[in-house]
């Protein structure tokens, strides 16, 4: 599932070797929550991997990548990136790129709600669609949630918090994995990212069913 999805997201999947710039017009279309992003990328556990970028950006950017060692290669995106695919207010980022075709099966925790329910916290109202929320028994308060991007009918994103009276119950894997077993319940694939610093997440992701394989996501940000 993972291929036909990459295929569709970048507009081009696999890469013969090393990572290969595209372009295409995925770029200048709105993503899941109306925004845009102009630059996204994947690399495998050897570096090899997809850029995609907006058609008339491809070649500069095509040039950039050949030009520059591929140990220099994030510092130079860094750099130029944004410039090059027009966003220079915006920032050049990696993360980690996980996926899932089978989550780990664990007690599920949680209930689906609408994104618009009462009660339902602000960062997980912009998901379309429902929410997975898990409460306190007896008072309803919120404890954690998970929201899912939808990057197209073959690869759906999970994202999750825990609000931090909550932290240590085990609530977030839970929940992710049971998000990603609905996921893939559709013939999906469940795609997991976080920041190489972030070990928290990096817990959960382990133990849902999100392995680390050393692949990872290139993509763009609005300024800090």
């Amino acid at each position: 599932m993972l291929d036909p999805f990459l295929r569709t997201w970048l507009g081009s999947w696999p890469s013969p070797g090393g990572l290969v710039v595209v372009g295409t017009p995925l770029r200048e279309k709105p993503r899941w929550d109306g925004g845009e992003q102009r630059a996204l990328g994947v690399t495998d556990g050897d570096g090899n991997g997809v850029l995609s970028v907006p058609p008339g950006a491809r070649d500069a950017v095509a040039r950039l990548v050949a030009a520059t060692p591929p140990g220099a290669l994030d510092a130079a995106l860094a750099e130029r990136l944004p410039s090059l695919v027009g966003r220079p207010e915006q920032r050049f980022f990696t993360g980690v790129f996980r996926w899932s075709e089978m989550p780990a099966a664990m007690d599920s925790a949680g209930e689906w709600e609408p994104a618009d329910a009462p009660g339902i916290p602000d960062w997980l109202r912009p998901f379309p669609g429902q929410v997975l929320i898990a409460r306190e028994p007896g008072t309803g308060e919120y404890l954690a949630g998970v929201g899912l991007k939808p990057h197209g009918p073959s690869g759906v994103e999970i994202s999750v918090g825990t609000d931090e009276r909550a932290r240590g119950r085990g609530l977030a894997r839970r929940l992710v994995s049971r998000a990603a077993r609905r996921i893939v319940a559709t013939g999906a694939v469940a795609i997991y990212l976080h920041d190489p610093e972030n070990t928290a997440s990096a817990h959960v992701a382990d133990a849902s069913g999100f392995p680390d394989e050393g692949w990872r996501i290139l993509a763009l940000a609005g300024a800090a």
